[in-house]
């Protein structure tokens, strides 16, 4: 499924045309690559970038960082990295080991350049990437909301709003009902 300029500004409310021309491309792109390729997979999708990016807006985590310093579960070891490897991309993806594993999926040093998870074609893909990494297909095919939300986030951080995205862009994209 390709999504058209018109359907993810409407799927996204508050996308403008020009972060719609921005992203509109590099999302398709992503949606191909890791087979989001159903109405549903898609809404799901939608919903959870929707949240995390501020509905386009956001490429790179608004907080600092610093709060991720020290945190080994997300494989930040050395000094600095809470700051240098804050969430970037559509999903926000977080930490040294995430920013690593992910550079190694597409031959890019993200470790020496993180910013470029700030690209809107990177910020796309890194989203896909996290996706399939977390089987998130699966969970959109069952409908399973709650559980796609807890391994984005790792809790329900920003429940009400990602399901309101839900919502939006499965009327969108005309699912049937479009609830949960």
């Amino acid at each position: 499924m390709q999504l058209t300029k018109p359907q993810l500004m409407a799927a996204l409310v508050g996308t403008t045309s020009a972060e719609a021309d921005k992203f509109l491309g590099p999302i398709n792109e992503t949606l191909a690559k890791y087979n989001i390729n159903t109405k549903l997979r898609v809404a799901h999708f939608l919903a959870q970038i929707g949240h995390e990016s501020c509905g386009l807006d956001a490429v790179r985590e608004y907080a600092s960082g610093a709060a991720y310093e020290g945190r080994k579960d997300l494989g930040n070891t050395q000094k600095g990295d809470g700051v240098k490897f804050r969430g970037r991309g559509l999903i926000q993806i977080t930490g040294r080991a995430n920013y690593y594993a992910l550079g190694r999926a597409f031959g890019v040093d993200l470790e020496a350049e993180p910013w470029l998870l700030e690209t809107s074609r990177l910020a796309a893909l890194s989203a896909g990437w996290y996706w399939n990494s977390r089987s998130l297909n699966a969970m959109a095919d069952g409908n399973f909301f709650d559980t796609i939300t807890k391994r984005i986030n790792g809790g329900t951080n920003g429940y009400a709003d990602r399901m309101n995205h839900f919502l939006v862009a499965a009327k969108a994209l005309g699912i049937p009902g479009g609830k949960v």
